[in-house]
């Protein structure tokens, strides 16, 4: 209704999915041990080839290596593959989502290059507390696997946990990755890990009801789990996408992280400071395991799934890794055109509705921001991750403006487009519209965000309206198209 003041009912109802990460066409949503099926399979390599079973450890998701199929092609329970890590890998293996092999011992991590387990068919690696120091071609491989888009797993343990005694432990070997490579040693991840050894402890999250790794489709993180393990120190003057998410007893900031995560190009990192979160208690005969897995006082499998999930694109595909993947032609937005009412998006009270006092383009359902003509601002958001290997990333939505103003000349009431990063940083502003902007009708407004790909990013629509006269801002039929 030009012109006219807005009154429209409040909905009281919280909006659920701010944070959550839209999967090609679908949408993982929930906190259910078993997500539905994504349409695209990730590609997660275990590492088995440096010491990773050495003494009392067992890290492994299988006996049957590469493939641990061969073991058992429909695995139900933890005991169905043989290893300590077993319950992480029939865990994602159920889902029908991901494909899991594990780099055998006697091999070596390569980028590039044509060996069934090269990174570059891969999405995430997953570094379970690694025993013997990575040479000079498997550090460069690791870092520029990160690098061109791959997700990067690295769990730690307490100092001197030197499991094949060659003077070497997991957090010597993982800090010597980070600050000895070819890539880039300054302090790539923005963290280094400590030398400690922290008997036992229950880390607890922080509270970020946005973050996918705390609250993903596997379930909600509270705490962790120490038993005899060790934090890292951040240091985000180097690198700002750190981020601390669970913090030892009585720490919080830059210090005491004790599960971390960061970017570096155009890929992502996870650090976990024990490795007995991650032990299911049962393994190859002979080794004396600790079920961190199934401890009640924690949600380790949720975090580690979680992370998992957010290491690999979280349902987009697209091949991380940046050197082999595809991209799948999608449209990526979760109830684009708003006609499943208060879902996916995040949103002020009463945002998405179907009032009859504005009109959709389309439907029933729209998003109506401000239109108070009172000192109002109203927000619309949700969070998409672009896969790596799509080239294109197409933006758009209709918008309708009118307004009560009479100005030809001041922007009195305005509405802007951003893209933020997880921790809700601004990193660019798509346009900025306002009362000058009012017109009869939608218009459709795109935009290119090909220069995200590989990221998880929210797009956020801001609404802020003067305190006097009204602007509405009428958006619908919105969009993200890759290929």
């Amino acid at each position: 209704m030009l012109g006219s003041t807005r009154f429209r009912r409040r909905l009281t109802t919280a909006l659920a999915g701010f944070g959550l990460l839209v999967t090609g066409a679908a949408l993982q949503v929930g906190t259910s041990a078993t997500p539905a099926h994504a349409a695209t399979t990730h590609r997660i390599l275990f590492d088995n080839a440096h010491a990773e079973t050495a003494g009392n450890a067992d890290w492994i998701i299988s006996t049957s290596q590469p493939d641990p199929l061969g073991q058992n092609s429909s695995p139900s329970s933890e005991t169905d593959w043989t290893g300590a890590l077993s319950s992480w890998g029939i865990a994602l293996q159920k889902t029908g989502s991901y494909s899991l092999k594990t780099l055998p011992s006697g091999s070596g991590l390569s980028y590039g290059g044509s060996a069934t387990t090269d990174l570059s068919n891969f999405d995430t690696l997953v570094l379970p507390e690694p025993n013997t120091m990575f040479t000079t071609a498997e550090k460069t491989a690791i870092m520029t696997f990160v690098k061109n888009g791959g997700g990067l797993f690295m769990i730690s343990d307490h100092t001197g946990a030197d499991r094949n005694n060659d003077g070497y432990d997991a957090v010597e070997i993982l800090n010597d990755l980070m600050t000895n490579n070819s890539v880039d040693p300054t302090d790539p991840f923005g963290f280094s890990i400590d030398s400690l050894s922290i008997g036992s402890d229950y880390p607890s999250a922080i509270s970020d009801s946005t973050d996918p790794v705390l609250h993903g489709s596997f379930g909600t993180v509270t705490k962790s789990l120490i038993a005899s393990g060790t934090t890292a120190t951040l240091r985000p003057a180097d690198n700002s996408a750190v981020k601390g998410l669970l913090y030892r007893t009585g720490y919080s900031g830059n210090t005491g992280a004790f599960f971390a995560t960061s970017t570096f190009g155009s890929g992502r990192v996870a650090f976990w400071g024990d490795s007995s979160p991650i032990d299911d208690g049962t393994g190859q005969s002979g080794n004396t395991l600790y079920d961190g897995w199934n401890d009640s006082g924690a949600t380790n499998a949720a975090l580690a799934l979680n992370a998992t999930a957010w290491l690999a694109g979280s349902g987009t595909g697209g091949g991380g890794g940046g050197g082999s993947g595809t991209c799948t032609a999608a449209q990526l937005l979760g109830n684009n055109g708003f006609e499943s009412g208060n879902t996916t998006w995040s949103a002020s009270s009463g945002v998405i509705t179907d009032s009859s006092s504005e009109s959709a383009r389309t439907g029933s359902y729209y998003a109506w921001l401000d239109g108070y003509g009172t000192a109002t601002t109203d927000t619309l958001s949700q969070a998409v991750t672009i896969p790596s290997a799509c080239t294109t990333a197409a933006l758009s939505f209709h918008l309708h403006v009118d307004t009560a103003e009479t100005s030809t000349s001041t922007a009195y009431d305005t509405l802007k487009v951003q893209v933020l990063n997880s921790s809700g940083t601004v990193l660019g502003t798509l346009a900025t519209y306002s009362n000058l902007n009012a017109a009869s009708g939608y218009t459709q407004r795109s935009f290119s965000l090909a220069g995200y790909a590989g990221q998880t990013v929210t797009l956020k629509f801001t609404g802020t309206e003067g305190s006097t006269l009204q602007t509405s801002f009428v958006i619908d039929d919105t969009a993200l198209n890759v290929g």
